[in-house]
């Protein structure tokens, strides 16, 4: 864990924003393609528009085909933007994740985050004070804040020898430290 001398508070393991911070980057970069294609569908819209040259569309012999053009144009513009705004709804939705594990985050102890970002123990986002072993299914680590105890769930689910081993030499060492404060 890393204390910033001027702020008191832990940052995310490098690790957990590595995976944040990609998921984030595509969100983002998808927004300026976004956009972009915007930009170029209102161009095309203003230079279609422009070939009218003033002339009222009803004097001109396709004049309803043009009018349902600007319409098809309009509605793919329309389009567009709602796009544009779900992803911009999905960046402050991750952004809003990344600051409720940065807060969690705050609370667990420092021998659980070392874990993680050494990548032994996976951070689940949905329930931040969820921890899965690297490699082993089903089973959970959990920090239990009211009592600032260690636990876990599902460990008959595990099936595997080998697996319950490994999640056996996560746990049994982080329990100690941890359960007999």
């Amino acid at each position: 864990m890393h204390v910033s001398p001027t702020i008191a508070k832990p940052m995310l393991p490098a690790v957990y924003l590595s995976i944040m911070s990609k998921k984030l980057e595509i969100l983002k970069q998808s927004l300026a393609k976004k956009e972009q294609e915007l930009q170029r569908r209102f161009d095309v819209h203003f230079a279609t528009v422009k070939q009218a040259n003033g002339q009222p569309l009803n004097d001109k012999r396709n004049g309803q085909a043009t009018l349902n053009k600007w319409e098809r144009q309009n509605d793919a513009i329309r389009t567009a933007k709602e796009s544009i705004e779900k992803t911009k709804r999905a960046i402050e939705f991750e952004e809003g994740k990344i600051k409720g594990v940065e807060h969690v985050n705050t609370f667990i102890p420092k021998e659980i985050l070392e874990l993680v970002e050494s990548g032994i123990l996976i951070q689940w986002r949905k329930h931040p004070h969820t921890f899965f072993v690297a490699g082993v299914d089903k089973a959970r680590i959990v920090w239990l804040e009211k009592t600032k105890q260690v636990a876990h769930k599902f460990v008959s689910e595990i099936k595997e020898q080998e697996q319950r081993t490994k999640f056996v030499r996560v746990f049994n060492p982080l329990g100690a430290v941890l359960n007999g404060r």
